[in-house]
């Protein structure tokens, strides 16, 4: 935990596509977005419009997007990015197989920004307007999700972490291509000062200070839900060196724990040891509150979590799905002095697979400020489940979850996971 950051707390797109838009128009270097999902419509191409808008003013402007959530560019985006010198790039394509290969499992899940090196973005937002969903279609209310702003030194950390990334996919894509020495090339640019690090530095010498803080929001006001001078980290997922960070932290906060828990997560199916936490805390009288996705999205995440749900609401858990259109956030409060906003969900694909970012934060003034935006989520917004109603639904019903639940044990069993 380093102290010194500023919080701001964004709620969907309607308040993350305009902060993004700010910081991409102030930049003076590098911009670099990385996104799991990237929908050129609606709302969303205020954004894509801002990346072009950089780029053709000289700034450094870097997209990565995930080769499953985005498997297509329309081409006049691509033709627009390329004529404006916006690098596109994808991480690991499916090619002719797809999904059928196990390895191909593995995404880019995480959303970050940083501009200029001096102020970033985490969450759970994909670039796509708030009323347009992949799986559900066309939203009558805007869906539920949460982003941070971020200024403050995790966005160095934000840096590395993207720059080591950017190049290791420009490597593999140079391996597939058999251009070896080129491959070897970008792999030499992974390192802790690396381009982008170099690009600052030249940018950087020889222009006033406060004119890059003023620009990057250093100086300015946190909004109602944001704070200044707050201790926080930036915690990832990957399959090399931080295989389990994330998780290790939730069950910290969970297991020292003494007062509530307040969890919203769009795709819930914790592992044994996330569930024996989140039971032990209800047994030594936790109140354990989770608002979770209450719409039929996709077989297996709808189904597998049925046998979940009722065993965490035996143990005196309340889960409250949320009504008024989908739920796509990844937040939680513990003891409104823990709390943390990110990509990751609580499920298998995010725990094993995928590459996720969240920040954390022991500010007991943004914990609270979240814990009553949550609270107040939770009893307006959410349908309490009924512990008889859920052990009472149809046979048939029972029967389709027991199934998804056994195919998703056996689908990382296949990567060679328990869970």
């Amino acid at each position: 935990m380093q102290g010194g950051h500023q919080l701001l707390l964004l709620q969907g797109g309607a308040e993350f596509f305009p902060a993004l838009v700010e910081a991409m128009d102030a930049a003076r270097a590098v911009v670099h977005l990385e996104t799991y999902i990237f929908e050129f419509a609606g709302s969303a191409l205020s954004v894509a419009e801002a990346l072009e808008r950089a780029a053709r003013r000289g700034v450094v402007v870097r997209l990565l997007l995930d080769g499953v959530g985005t498997p297509r560019v329309p081409e006049e985006w691509r033709q627009r990015f390329a004529d404006a010198g916006v690098t596109l790039r994808i991480y690991a394509p499916l090619g002719r197989l797809g999904l059928l290969l196990p390895r191909n499992w593995r995404r880019l899940h995480r959303k970050l920004c940083v501009v200029d090196g001096v102020v970033g973005f985490c969450g759970g937002i994909n670039i796509i307007d708030d009323q347009d969903d992949v799986a559900l279609g066309r939203l009558a209310e805007p869906r539920l999700d949460f982003a941070l702003r971020v200024a403050g030194p995790l966005v160095e950390h934000m840096v590395d972490t993207m720059e080591q990334l950017w190049w290791r996919v420009l490597a593999a894509r140079r391996a597939r291509q058999r251009e070896f020495k080129a491959a070897w090339d970008a792999l030499s640019q992974v390192r802790p000062v690396g381009d982008f690090s170099r690009l600052l530095q030249k940018f950087e010498a020889g222009l006033d200070p406060d004119a890059v803080s003023d620009s990057r929001f250093g100086e300015s006001a946190p909004s109602p839900l944001g704070v200044d001078g707050a201790r926080a980290r930036l915690l990832l997922r990957d399959n090399v060196s931080h295989r389990h960070d994330i998780e290790r932290a939730y069950l910290k906060a969970i297991g020292e724990a003494r007062h509530e828990i307040v969890i919203a997560n769009a795709y819930f199916i914790p592992g044994r040891k996330l569930r024996r936490a989140l039971t032990l805390a209800a047994q030594r009288g936790v109140r354990v509150r989770l608002l979770l996705q209450g719409r039929y999205e996709h077989f297996l995440q709808y189904r597998a979590a049925r046998p979940v749900y009722q065993r965490l609401v035996n143990a005196g858990i309340q889960i409250h799905e949320y009504a008024p259109s989908a739920l796509h956030a990844k937040v939680a409060v513990v003891d409104r002095r823990w709390s943390t906003v990110g990509s990751t969900n609580l499920d298998p694909l995010s725990m094993l697979l995928a590459r996720e970012a969240n920040v954390m934060t022991t500010d007991r003034r943004f914990s609270s400020l979240l814990h009553s935006h949550l609270d107040g989520l939770v009893q307006q917004a959410g349908q309490l489940l009924d512990r008889d109603a859920l052990g009472q639904r149809p046979w048939v019903q029972r029967q389709l979850d027991r199934v998804a639940f056994a195919v998703m044990r056996t689908m990382l069993f296949v990567t060679g996971h328990r869970y």
